[in-house]
């Protein structure tokens, strides 16, 4: 009797350990979200806005280019996390993209800063 409480008692110090593991994970997504607004400060949709990781940056951002058309709120949601995924999350936790907006007759540019597990965000005015 004695041996089946302490193998159960070892089991469940197990299961414990892995479940007090497994949330430690962090689920926040990494995430870029880019307003656009025209010179009367208005969000604008149907804008195409594209990101471009900066390798001149301190730390280098590694390549990465993507585009998103802004939605019926005037922004450009960009989940960047396949960008930490490939980069490796601990060894380059900081990201810098260069950004470019722009619709038919229009166009902008700026800059942002990324962080793994966190939403990063930065409002591009059209001229």
């Amino acid at each position: 009797m004695g041996k089946l409480i302490g193998k159960v008692g070892v089991l469940a110090m197990i299961l414990l350990s892995l479940g007090v593991l497994h949330s430690c994970e962090n689920k926040n997504p990494s995430v870029v979200k880019i307003f656009v607004r025209s010179s009367s400060n208005e969000l604008v949709s149907g804008a195409k806005v594209i990101i471009i990781g900066d390798p001149s940056s301190d730390p280098a951002t590694q390549a990465y280019i993507d585009t998103v058309i802004t939605n019926g709120s005037g922004f450009a949601y960009f989940n960047v996390q396949p960008y930490y995924d490939a980069a490796g999350e601990e060894d380059n936790p900081v990201a810098y993209f260069d950004i470019i907006a722009k619709t038919d007759l229009l166009q902008e540019n700026g800059y942002i800063r990324s962080r793994v597990h966190t939403t990063a965000v930065e409002t591009i005015f059209l001229p």
